[in-house]
């Protein structure tokens, strides 16, 4: 890859250099795991103490950032050294794919003759594309992907390898849907019957992902019942979500790997929800709630940027002290059956 001076680099980020300007990266480390030629950061004051060994010929570090010890690597002070980061790593992704370009539609690839393929967009070997889909100029659909019928793929998206999209769904511009996620399968929808037994109920709706989605690995979208399950603009899904039929998710927001997410719930813009964590369905959750992991949601929350933790979940600082006098329980038992006790023998003694 082609290496990068960390003044060329402090141009682009509008950086200040301390140390050598002339040193020259190709690629990214872990701060802790440094090499010459590379470019680590310093976000997380947790990790300073890796800086004055670090061997990375670059390091990121805040405005305000004052070394503690002497420091070899030459530094580029940001204002966010977070942002920064997400930038260069966009420029060696970028960097990555200067390659020469496979041929954009494999002779190996399964298209039916009525879907659409755009110039410019990609099908790989042994991807599926069914009958009347549409996949717009800039698209690429890695090797295995299925694209089920009546599909539409939009400009810019990435399918990566065994995804499959499902009849119907549409997938916004600039989405990225990661290995082996599933894109409209079945609503669990199911009628008891007076014999004990379940009628399957039709699911006949889609799935939408506005623009700027990206899916984790492994993660369930399922198709509405009637209507259509909507994942809004710029909403990030970790890996191994569970999202059930008619779902609705807003703008923005940003969801942990192995939560789930019942039937009809509509969730705010901005939120954050933790890892595992579940909420039933038919309710709503306002704007900016904050979730912590493994929580779980059992009613609507209705006052917004509420931060909440435990299962049913309570606002958090309630959490945190309830817990506090979780653990003390044992002691204050004992104290109360003491109280008791004593209680009983000063009413004995003025008998």
């Amino acid at each position: 890859m082609k290496s990068v001076s960390a003044a060329e680099l402090a141009h682009l980020l509008d950086a200040k250099i301390e140390g050598d300007p002339s040193v020259r990266v190709h690629k990214p480390a872990k701060i802790e795991e440094g090499e010459p030629g590379a470019i680590s950061f310093l976000g997380n004051p947790k990790y300073e103490s890796y800086l004055y060994n670090c061997a990375s010929s670059i390091v990121l570090v805040g405005l305000d950032f004052e070394p503690q010890a002497p420091v070899s690597a030459t530094l580029l002070r940001v204002k966010d050294v977070y942002a920064s980061l997400s930038f260069l790593l966009q420029h060696f992704q970028a960097a990555q794919a200067e390659a020469p370009a496979a041929q954009q539609i494999s002779p190996q690839a399964v298209i039916d003759p009525s879907a659409k393929i755009e110039e410019g967009a990609e099908v790989g070997a042994l991807a599926y594309v069914g009958p009347n889909a549409v996949i717009e100029a800039g698209a690429k659909i890695y090797p295995q992907a299925y694209i089920g019928a009546d599909v539409k793929i939009g400009s810019g998206s990435i399918i990566e390898p065994g995804v499959r999209i499902l009849k119907g769904c549409q997938i916004g511009q600039n989405c990225i849907i990661h290995a082996n996620s599933v894109i409209g399968s079945d609503g669990f929808g199911f009628a008891p019957q007076a014999d004990g037994s379940y009628e399957k109920i039709p699911q006949l709706g889609i799935v939408i992902l506005e623009d700027q989605v990206e899916v984790g690995a492994n993660t369930v979208i399922d198709r509405a019942t009637m209507g259509q399950t909507l994942i809004k603009q710029g909403v990030k899904l970790d890996n191994l979500i569970q999202i059930a039929h008619n779902v609705e998710i807003g703008k923005h927001t940003a969801v942990a790997a192995q939560a789930g997410i019942a039937g009809s719930t509509k969730v705010g813009e901005n939120c954050l929800i933790g890892g595992q964590v579940g909420l039933v369905g038919h309710i709503q959750l306002a704007k900016g709630t904050k979730i912590q992991a493994q929580s779980g949601i059992n009613k609507s929350v209705k006052k917004e940027n509420q931060a909440l933790f435990g299962s049913p979940a309570l606002p958090y600082n309630d959490f945190l002290r309830s817990q506090a006098v979780f653990k003390q329980l044992p002691r204050l038992q004992k104290e109360v059956n003491a109280l008791k006790k004593a209680l009983k023998a000063l009413q004995e003694k003025e008998d």
